[in-house]
């Protein structure tokens, strides 16, 4: 790699950095870990041990065809927030940007009401509010 492109490489790295005490990225990504935990909570539930990060694929996959039924409705829910999990907290998963830079306010919000939804499904899967 050419100096500078490590000199620019380091900078996106140290932009990064200072963007992670505050920045909309981290609640995406949060927002992400919120559901893939709430499911792999639900996984434990059913007396299953859940593997993987996709939330996607562990709605798909539940081992119980009622839970399964029950949560299909957020594939694409799940589909959407597996999107934040890399991303949203390394400068090299984004062309030329910093995640600082690329997400905004809207992409926090409805990451966050994502999340809720499946947190609120997973709980009444459980019988708990």
């Amino acid at each position: 790699m050419s100096q500078d492109k490590l000199i620019y490489e380091a900078q996106r790295w140290l932009d990064t950095a200072a963007e992670d005490l505050d920045e909309f990225s981290h609640a995406c990504f949060f927002a992400q870990q919120c559901g893939e935990k709430a499911l792999k909570a639900l996984w434990y539930f059913l007396g299953e041990d859940p593997w993987g990060d996709s939330i996607q694929k562990l709605i798909a996959e539940l081992p119980d065809e009622k839970a399964r039924e029950t949560m299909a409705d957020l594939l694409e829910t799940g589909s959407a927030l597996d999107r934040y999990y890399l991303p949203t907290r390394y400068p090299n998963g984004l062309p030329d940007l910093t995640p600082g830079k690329y997400y905004f306010q809207k992409d926090a919000d409805l990451a966050i009401g994502s999340a809720r939804r499946i947190l609120d499904s997973v709980k009444a899967c459980v019988g708990l509010r």
